[in-house]
């Protein structure tokens, strides 16, 4: 096994032996093999996209394949068997119908004519055998900017995938994922090849998000400020994780009038802004953080737990009774809930439990200021930046995780000056997203633009304030303080590259898979760099 892909990875290095996360060798060996059969089937819809054969199916298909294979999305192994059979399956099929166009399907790369075997275990061996990450390329440079394509395609997938189930897509993006899954097939590129590879991920996950946003937006309304309690309500309980806001919806629909309270958790927080989804009566608040606690909040709530996408360890045998998947979540022993997005078991199990005793008054956070709610007083805030009133904007924000060192940006919010505001997004912010920081000019200091596709519209904020301000977006006083975990993280960070966006402080550790030459470039090119060992450090060096 070897799996570098996430910030907690073993040692700082790479995963060997099991995953930090929970995924095992199997499973690991696994995703690898997908990963290889969609650059299989790539190789074959790139043929196809050139006499004009083009299959939505197989475009929403390679999505879904790609983003299961990003961090704590599916640890079940049989799950993937069927990925991969179907990949191929796929590939074949599509192989003749290319023909029959008049195309060509003579390819170099073995991935196009792969064979799956018969078995988990058969299949487990090939994932091993191929070693798919080592031999991208043989140059340590050249396959360290070719991972980090890997992993950027895995969080636009993701994003893809999210905007697709919203009704939103552009063959754009579908296009770009099998002309570059196919690229990585290749051996010789050269450097500046394979930096511009990856900055064109960027770029394309920006159409993506803007994808995802208009799927939001158009869908629940633009996000209002909203004030979300902490505490519980006496009742029955579901808490909901994760970020799929089209599952919240259908759970929500679907428990209307059964007594049950709706619960979010993690980056579903955000949800409670949109006006679409704050209708019912029964979505209640928040309840936990997210990494930090996560094992020790989840066997508290005494309800049931629903997951969807990406969101979590594997979950602790402690809970794991109260505990479903839906969506591309999936491990071993859980409840999946399949497509038809029938929640009954999830409904009768919190009927089942005993819910919450009695009331409990934990505190509110406000959510709900996305581009529509900051841009709707941007004349108070380009006035206050004018008077000095506000002189800096910070956005502190990115994913959590389990590993020390993360308290770092729970002290920079607490040191940044009284005349600076916080923007927040994602998962990062539950370090410290329920401090009290006042405001300015009746303006909130601390803002919490969604989830971490909301990135997209944290850029909109600083693309209108330098446009108001006749400058660039770089000449702002704006500052990016940023936390990474997976891959949907990785490919924010290549489109702020794609943007041009410079000075961006990462951490808690810089990702393992970045080799010192290709960090170079980066340090070079965009003046990229790790968060210093002290918030103390960062503020007097951004502030003066």
């Amino acid at each position: 096994m070897f799996c570098n892909q996430c910030e907690q990875t073993a040692q700082g290095t790479g995963c060997t032996k099991i995953g930090v996360c929970g995924k095992s060798a199997d499973v690991a060996a696994l995703q690898d093999l997908l990963t290889y059969a969609v650059q299989g089937l790539s190789l074959v819809a790139v043929a196809g996209r050139k006499v004009g054969l083009i299959d939505n199916a197989i475009d929403r298909f390679s999505l879904e394949a790609i983003f299961s294979c990003l961090t704590n999305v599916d640890f079940d192994p049989l799950r993937f068997q069927n990925w991969i059979n179907k990949t191929v399956e796929l590939r074949d099929a599509l192989q003749v119908k290319v023909l029959a166009a008049g195309g060509t399907v003579d390819f170099d790369a073995p991935a196009a004519s792969y064979t799956p075997a018969a078995t988990v275990a058969g299949l487990v061996a090939q994932g091993e055998a191929l070693d798919f990450m080592h031999k991208l390329d043989d140059n340590e440079d050249l396959r360290s900017l070719k991972q980090i394509t890997v992993y950027g395609l895995r969080g636009l997938a993701a994003y893809g995938d999210h905007a697709a189930i919203l009704g939103q897509e552009d063959d754009s993006v579908y296009a770009y994922v099998h002309e570059t899954m196919a690229e990585l097939t290749k051996s010789g590129q050269g450097l500046e090849q394979l930096v511009g590879l990856a900055l064109k991920c960027g770029e394309v996950n920006l159409k993506a998000m803007e994808l995802l946003d208009a799927g939001n937006t158009g869908t629940y309304g633009h996000p209002v400020p909203t004030e979300v309690p902490l505490g519980a309500k006496a009742g029955k309980a579901i808490l909901i994780t994760g970020h799929d806001l089209r599952d919240l919806e259908l759970l929500l629909k679907q428990t209307e009038g059964k007594g049950i309270n709706i619960y979010t958790h993690g980056e579903m927080l955000p949800c409670h802004g949109y006006p679409e989804l704050k209708k019912y009566s029964h979505f209640h608040g928040h309840f936990g953080t997210a990494w930090q606690n996560q094992h020790k909040e989840f066997p508290e709530f005494p309800g049931a737990i629903l997951f969807t996408t990406n969101c979590i360890q594997k979950p602790a045998d402690s809970y794991k009774a109260n505990v479903f998947t839906t969506g591309l979540v999936g491990w071993p022993g859980l409840v999946h809930i399949d497509n038809d997005k029938d929640f009954t078991p999830v409904i009768d199990r919190a009927l089942a439990l005993p819910g919450f005793a009695a009331d409990s008054d934990k505190g509110s956070v406000l959510v709900g200021f996305a581009r529509n709610t900051v841009l709707g007083v941007a004349d108070k805030v380009i006035d206050a930046v004018k008077s000095k009133a506000i002189r800096h904007f910070f956005l502190v924000g990115g994913c959590d995780g389990a590993k020390p060192g993360r308290n770092y940006y729970t002290e920079f919010v607490e040191k940044v000056p009284a005349d600076c505001m916080i923007l927040t997004l994602a998962c990062g912010k539950f370090r410290f997203f329920d401090k009290k920081l006042g405001d300015i000019g009746g303006i909130p200091r601390l803002l919490d633009v969604g989830q971490c596709n909301d990135a997209y519209s944290a850029i909109q904020i600083a693309v209108a304030l330098a446009g108001a301000f006749e400058c660039g977006v770089n000449d702002l006083p704006l500052s990016m303080v940023l936390s990474w975990y997976e891959q949907k993280a990785v490919v924010i960070l290549l489109t702020l590259f794609s943007l041009g966006i410079k000075d961006i402080r990462l951490g808690p550790s810089l990702p393992a898979f970045i080799s010192p030459n290709v960090l170079n470039v980066l340090v070079q090119n965009f003046a990229c760099k790790p968060i210093a060992a002290t918030p103390d450090e960062d503020l007097q060096a951004i502030l003066g």
